[in-house]
């Protein structure tokens, strides 16, 4: 379906901008924190510390995605 300025992208442009890059950037850091986790391993209870503050900002981050998904737009 097009919205109402006609284009099919522009309602997923939209999203990504309300997002804005600061999202994506630390989306993608998060992720790569909880990878690093598990490539060198996870010896001791700071190792576990880090994946569930990896996964604690990763979990912050889905949150605003889905809470951003659902509030109207506005122009």
């Amino acid at each position: 379906m097009s919205d109402e300025s006609g284009g099919f992208g522009n309602r997923e442009t939209s999203r990504r901008q309300r997002l804005g890059l600061e999202w994506y950037g630390q989306t993608v850091a998060s992720l790569c924190w909880i990878a690093s986790v598990f490539v060198y391993g996870m010896d001791g209870a700071g190792d576990i510390l880090q994946l569930v503050a990896a996964s604690a900002w990763l979990t912050a981050n889905v949150a605003t995605a889905v809470a951003n998904r659902s509030a109207p737009n506005t122009p």
